[in-house]
């Protein structure tokens, strides 16, 4: 923490997962030595990002994968390439998008703030339905010739009212307009990996720190000739050729691409029942050592998810709600990130991110809190 101390920033213990607003993730030592050995020698980008994408679509199963610096960028990307293809001419046009489609259609009940990253390269999103469904033929009505493409998120848990990816990409195919998918964090099971793409999406983005890698990294994978345009919309497309692409911006480094392809190898071959084995003794240490504070109780995870620590506070016998116990943790030096999405009596652990070291840190603060 001396380098925290110095620059006069609280350290943080984490127990809220992979957030970006956190930093992320933390490489494993495999991820950290393979990213080392990267720095003993400079690469070429172009053939780096060229081989690295070649290995990960091979690993997935899939025509085709960019490294991009996080879902974020593979979005905006998906999004040019919809646009605009691999035209250079075009591609040096955006984000004036006159004389292409521009329009991406997306259900209302499924928008996010994250969907914005559609605009950013000249997208414009198109609403369709209402906030109590969506129907096949809102889509229908919406396609005309500045559609560029239908724009969704993974629905891993399909969201009453909603019409799913399958309905989707029936409807976008029957009409050539392609679909892409925010998967962002859908990486677990490791099939969700490549179940988007194999069930006909035509592009899907993940955030590789969601699987290991480092926060400054993610996937754009689907349809050769997207990832192609995409990859020639990218920072790597702009310094490799003459093209003034507008995927400059968002360089990475030869680490963060070496990182995106490491945590992968090692996510998909990992041992996963065995590691929600590791987060639930954890959580049962947790537990024994909090059982005899009479102002909380240990519930089931709302969704039956493992990975996770749910606290009910007694906010009448403690005098203070979740709410103000997740502000105290806030407040103190380390700040403790909890999450809090269920109500003003709740608040839960996660593990994933939580070095096993921090929990005792945790387990104090509580216990001076409650």
């Amino acid at each position: 923490m001396n380098i925290y101390k110095e620059l006069g920033v609280h350290p943080v213990v984490n127990a809220m997962g992979n957030r970006t607003l956190l930093g992320g993730n933390t490489p494993s030592p495999s991820v950290r030595a393979a990213m080392n050995e990267s720095e003993e020698y400079y690469a070429f980008m172009d053939e780096l990002s060229e081989k690295v994408g070649e290995k990960i679509a091979d690993l997935l199963g899939i025509e085709a994968a960019l490294v991009t610096s996080g879902t974020s960028a593979a979005l905006v990307l998906g999004a040019a390439a919809c646009m605009a293809g691999g035209d250079d001419e075009k591609i040096e046009q955006l984000p004036n998008t006159t004389g292409m489609p521009n329009e991406f259609i997306i259900q209302r009940q499924l928008r996010l703030k994250y969907d914005r990253c559609m605009t950013i390269p000249g997208g414009v999103l198109v609403e369709v339905g209402d906030e109590r469904e969506t129907r096949p033929e809102h889509i229908e009505e919406a396609i005309g010739p500045n559609t560029a493409g239908i724009h969704s998120i993974a629905q891993v848990v399909p969201i009453e009212g909603t019409l799913s990816l399958e309905e989707l990409i029936r409807i976008g195919h029957a009409h050539d307009v392609p679909i892409i998918v925010d998967a962002a964090g859908s990486v677990y099971p490791t099939e969700l990996l490549s179940k988007f793409v194999k069930m006909g999406a035509d592009l899907v983005a993940y955030g590789a720190k969601y699987y290991g890698s480092v926060n400054t990294s993610g996937l754009l994978t689907g349809r050769k000739d997207l990832v192609d345009a995409a990859y020639k919309h990218s920072f790597v497309g702009f310094e490799a050729s003459p093209l003034r692409a507008l995927g400059r911006p968002m360089k990475m480094d030869r680490q963060d691409i070496v990182a995106a392809y490491q945590a992968l190898k090692v996510w998909l071959a990992m041992d996963h029942e065995a590691r929600f084995d590791s987060y639930d003794r954890r959580a049962a240490a947790m537990r024994a050592a909090l059982k005899d504070l009479t102002t909380i109780e240990f519930v089931d995870a709302p969704n039956g998810g493992r990975g996770q620590l749910w606290i009910k506070v007694d906010a009448e016998q403690l005098g203070k709600t979740a709410t103000d116990v997740v502000a105290e943790l806030l407040a103190g030096n380390p700040r403790i990130w909890v999450r809090q999405d269920r109500d003003e009596h709740h608040f839960n652990l996660q593990f994933l991110a939580l070095p096993e070291w921090q929990e005792q840190i945790i387990v104090d603060r509580l216990r001076e809190l409650l």
